[in-house]
């Protein structure tokens, strides 16, 4: 993936936009969330016990956000999937994602998360 892909960048654009508060900061960590879940598919690979320590680093920052319930509870379940290494695991936690994105940040955000877990469903099945 780019270095800054349409996903991040429109992330990215919505934070900038977004008043202070939970939303922004719900838009925040769906951005690291993000980047977290795109390093699985740096060519090559980043090692595992790096990926493992991005992971902890993206839980502890996480953790001290202020982020709306629905979006709190699908990020703790990406977290989930994100610590099992793999490219299915972050396509899959990307996906999981989508739903509350758009309930709780509306739908551009939702369809920037939704780009980006297509993308990533589509480099799994090309592997």
């Amino acid at each position: 993936m780019s270095l800054l892909s349409a996903s991040d960048a429109t992330l990215v654009k919505l934070m900038g936009e977004m008043p202070r508060g939970p939303r922004r900061e719900g838009l925040f960590a769906l951005w690291l969330t993000l980047r977290v879940a795109q390093d699985v598919f740096l060519i090559p690979a980043p090692p595992e016990r790096s990926m493992r320590r991005r992971v902890a680093s993206l839980d502890q920052r996480l953790s001290s956000l202020s982020l709306p319930a629905p979006l709190r509870r699908a990020l703790a379940a990406a977290l989930a999937e994100l610590k099992e290494p793999g490219r299915p695991q972050a396509a899959l936690a990307l996906q999981q994602l989508v739903a509350p994105a758009r309930e709780v940040l509306g739908l551009e955000a939702a369809e920037a998360i939704g780009r980006a877990a297509r993308t990533a469903a589509q480099r799994v099945r090309d592997e």
